[in-house]
């Protein structure tokens, strides 16, 4: 397929990243003007979808999936995933609404995407890539990398990264209807998957940022339930 032919889908989940959105959208066209956006905001109390509202009237290349409540960033990115698939898109990003995932890198992803079936940004394929992270939790992402690839064997350096691009086969091959896992865990389980279905991966290096305003969405469940999938993964109980 020719450049042009090509279509290029940006799923962004959202909670209460009105402001974030507002800005990341302009800066997102800088970089990529052919890609088409897609938000996947859960109920925001901040009116988030009404901000994404707006922009839709001047910005037909974006698209708006309100949900009911906060369900969750799995269930989030597997709707966008669906939407992705059903109107034929070739290459699906995943990508956060708060600029911790810097736009500047979306040329890059789409150079890598043409040699590879789901290119990963990392913050430790070079060494330690992140602003502004306190100790602790710089020590916990580490820490759980290392986990997943001693007990999976899945050969990333950075297992639980959210910004990534996919080739649509890619998704067509996982069932997302048995995507369940959600945060930390949905990422895991999303490489993992790529991975033993002898999908080529890349990695690529991207200074992390932590987020410019809000909150961060990570709970002790979502890490929780991160520890506890690597081992369905391994026994097959997640397939």
């Amino acid at each position: 397929m020719s450049q042009k032919n090509e279509k290029v889908l940006i799923v962004i989940p959202t909670y209460n990243e009105r402001k974030n959105i507002a800005a990341l959208i302009p800066e997102i066209r800088k970089f990529l003007p052919q890609a088409h956006i897609l938000v996947v905001d859960d109920n925001s109390p901040d009116k988030t979808a009404n901000t994404v509202k707006t922009i839709m009237h001047h910005d037909k290349r974006v698209a708006l999936i309100s949900r009911s409540a906060k369900l969750g960033l799995g269930t989030a990115y597997v709707e966008g995933f669906k939407y992705a698939l059903a109107h034929k898109y070739d290459y699906i990003f995943e990508m956060d609404a708060d600029f911790s995932h810097d736009p500047k890198y979306l040329p890059e992803f789409m150079q890598e995407i043409k040699t590879h079936d789901l290119v990963i940004g990392s913050r430790y394929v070079n060494g330690i890539s992140v602003v502004n992270w306190p100790m602790r939790r710089l020590m916990l992402s580490k820490f759980a990398t290392f986990y997943v690839r001693l007990i999976t064997g899945l050969p990333l350096t950075d297992c639980t990264s959210g910004f990534k691009c996919y080739r649509s086969k890619v998704l067509k091959a996982i069932d997302l209807n048995e995507i369940h896992s959600d945060g930390y865990a949905f990422q895991v389980e999303m490489h993992y998957k790529a991975w033993k279905r002898k999908f080529k991966l890349k990695e690529i290096p991207v200074i992390f940022i932590d987020r410019h305003a809000g909150s961060s969405k990570m709970s002790r469940n979502i890490a929780a339930e991160a520890v506890t999938l690597v081992w369905k993964l391994r026994l097959g109980i997640v397939k």
